[in-house]
């Protein structure tokens, strides 16, 4: 039997498996992440249905979606039967359930531990091949103002420039700060510069009455707190 006598488009599966029927009738819990990230491509290859597509790639990422999360445009098209337009649709959906999540963080009330903000921070920069460094801006009762993006850097560093953060800081209202940044290293050991950055913000913010909380290193599974380790 040929690679086509075997194949079978999706279009001609009994309904009830058919991915979009199967989550209108059974809920989206009842679908597979394969199901679910076919949903999303809509079809497969003229060899290759949707779903086995999507196990495919699935498969690349040894079925975890936090690495699917790392996956760029470019590398998602060097999949058969996935283009620019399924990839932007793939790449997309993922940023959505990071932002959903970071909404998820933005409705919590005071903010009280370093857990708390690495349950807010590790969505939004624990997977990234770069470095980026990110402020939470805190009223007088340590709830979550906003938060901002100060700098994006390299793959072992980042700049940051202490007027830009103060003068948010200002801008907002905020009476605290809690800094953070990842490491794509996976490397939860503050570097030197880590050190020195902390001091210098802090010594800053102090001279407009605004205080540093803390400074949180990100990494995917775990995370380094200043506050924690008496470096405040």
């Amino acid at each position: 039997m040929s690679q086509n006598e075997k194949y079978l488009a999706m279009h001609r599966w009994p309904l009830d498996d058919r991915p979009r029927q199967k989550l209108i009738h059974k809920g989206r819990t009842a679908l597979s992440d394969a199901e679910l990230l076919a949903i999303l491509i809509g079809s497969g290859s003229k060899d290759e249905d949707a779903v086995s597509l999507s196990r495919r790639i699935l498969a690349s990422v040894a079925y975890n979606l936090l690495e699917l999360g790392k996956c760029s445009v470019k590398s998602l098209c060097q999949f058969k039967g996935i283009g620019p337009a399924k990839a932007v649709v793939i790449v997309a959906a993922i940023e959505l359930s990071r932002r959903r999540v970071d909404s998820r963080a933005l409705s919590r009330k005071r903010i009280s531990s370093s857990g708390q903000v690495y349950a807010l921070l590790q969505p939004l920069i624990a997977d990234l091949p770069h470095e980026e460094f990110w402020i939470l801006y805190l009223n007088n009762s340590n709830k979550l103002i906003c938060k901002d993006l100060i700098s994006k850097g390299g793959i072992t560093a980042t700049l940051v420039d202490t007027r830009l953060v103060l003068k948010k800081a200002l801008e907002v209202g905020a009476v605290a700060l809690i800094l953070g940044h990842n490491h794509p290293s996976g490397s939860l050991q503050p570097s030197k510069a880590d050190t020195s950055l902390t001091r210098k913000l802090k010594r800053a913010s102090e001279s407009v009455d605004i205080k540093i909380l803390d400074h949180l290193i990100v990494t995917e599974k775990a995370y380094f707190s200043f506050a924690d380790e008496g470096l405040l």
